[in-house]
């Protein structure tokens, strides 16, 4: 069966980023003996998503569906283009919802739908008459759709103070706790760009959650509601340093800023530059580790290589926390003594954890494409799905005529939506392009 995610337009009121829907376009049947492949494989999503600058976590949780054997749909507003990169797998709706004939079929797709994601602020989707109670029901109302999985991306949580207002990533992580612990300086600290709540916390737990959702429904035949919200889940995702920070003696996260074992503070930890300004990362935790670096970086030095006062680094010197300042301006001079391949060559195949940063066009140099592969890889009899690796671009509106004729409409219909302005479509071939 194939899935398709919708993406609702730009005229949507959005939570920050992006806003989406997902859904399927066919009724899911729940297989009598169900695993996690069979869901994938059988279900249809469509999804609905609003992108700004194309940073979304409802297209990144309809990518990693749609890599993984589901036909995702995106819901595109009436645009000419799109900034949307994760769009591989997917198929392109354009529709105008602030039209009742827009809402009366995205009301349609989402009956028959498996999947809806919804990243909009609290209430959009409500006023819009496209609400969870709408098909999942409420009390002895029966609903349109008692087996859709309805899951809802919000920035903020959904109650208190911020609810209602508009922020991106760096917002989100600010209140979940995270940010204050990651490395910067001793006066603020710096942000992943927008990997933690946009992505960890917001697309790959939406994910998530759609998954087990549908592992309940297989076992109830009833639909679930998915809230996420971005603050919360990079709490989640944080919960290591989150819970070393409530532990009073912590071996990682007692001190401030900049003085702890994984946020820069130990020298055996950290990044270094090399004489030709390439980096190099260490990460030599462990004591055989630590041996195994500072035995090679030793070796690889000119053998009379010291500080200004004699000072070399022994194998105690790890765990001599009086001696990491010298330890750390020993390394940093060291490694600008020679360029980063030299030192990349000189770790390479030891226990040293000692490798090179590398940028994103020689990272692609590792793997059989430049673009990201899909994560994990999964082997059995069912195969990896096929996806195109190098679609980073999806025209809105390139399979609104085919969508609806798979939804049931006419092509009278269709001419009819598109003369009124409800509906785009940019398809060669389309029913448009021909006369009745």
């Amino acid at each position: 069966m194939n899935a398709h995610v919708d993406t609702f337009p730009e005229s949507c009121e959005r939570v920050s980023e992006s806003v989406g829907i997902e859904l399927p376009d066919v009724p899911f049947q729940v297989p009598s003996q169900c695993s996690a492949k069979n869901i994938l494989t059988s279900m249809s999503l469509t999804g609905s998503l609003d992108q700004f600058a194309g940073l979304a976590p409802g297209p990144y949780a309809g990518l990693v569906l749609a890599d993984n054997g589901a036909t995702v749909i995106r819901v595109d507003r009436l645009s000419s283009s799109s900034t949307d990169v994760l769009c591989r797998g997917k198929r392109s709706l354009a529709i105008d919802v602030k039209t009742s004939s827009g809402r009366e079929i995205l009301k349609r797709l989402i009956s028959t739908a498996d999947v809806v994601i919804d990243p909009f602020r609290p209430g959009v989707l409500e006023k819009l008459g496209l609400g969870p109670d709408v098909f999942l029901g409420h009390g002895e109302r029966k609903g349109l759709n008692d087996g859709l999985v309805f899951a809802r991306i919000a920035g903020f949580p959904r109650t208190g103070p911020y609810k209602d207002m508009a922020g991106h990533d760096i917002n989100y992580i600010a209140l979940s706790g995270a940010l204050s612990m990651l490395p910067g300086t001793a006066e603020k600290p710096a942000f992943p760009v927008n990997l933690l709540a946009d992505f960890a916390g917001g697309g790959l737990m939406c994910a998530v959650g759609i998954l087990l959702a549908l592992f309940e429904r297989a076992k109830s035949g009833r639909g679930q509601v998915v809230n996420v919200d971005m603050v919360s889940g990079t709490r989640y995702i944080s919960s290591f340093p989150l819970l070393q920070k409530l532990l009073p003696h912590s071996a990682l996260f007692a001190g401030a800023r900049g003085t702890n074992i994984l946020d820069g503070g130990a020298p055996f930890y950290n990044i270094y530059t090399c004489k030709d300004g390439g980096l190099m990362s260490v990460g030599c935790l462990e004591p055989q580790f630590f041996a195994a670096f500072i035995n090679g970086f030793l070796k690889a030095l000119p053998q009379d290589f010291a500080l200004s006062d004699g000072w070399r680094p022994m194998l105690q010197s790890q765990t001599n926390v009086g001696e990491w300042p010298k330890l750390k301006e020993f390394l940093e001079k060291g490694f600008c003594t020679n360029t980063r391949q030299y030192w990349a060559d000189v770790f390479l195949g030891t226990d040293a954890c000692a490798v090179p940063v590398l940028s994103p066009k020689e990272a692609s140099a590792n793997f059989d494409s430049p673009h990201p592969t899909p994560h994990p890889s999964i082997t059995g009899s069912y195969g990896a799905a096929k996806v195109n690796l190098a679609t980073v671009n999806l025209q809105p509106g390139l399979h609104t005529a085919d969508i609806l004729t798979e939804l049931g409409l006419s092509s009278h219909e269709i001419k009819r939506l598109a003369g009124e302005g409800v509906i785009m479509d940019k398809s060669k071939g389309s029913v448009l392009n021909h006369k009745l």
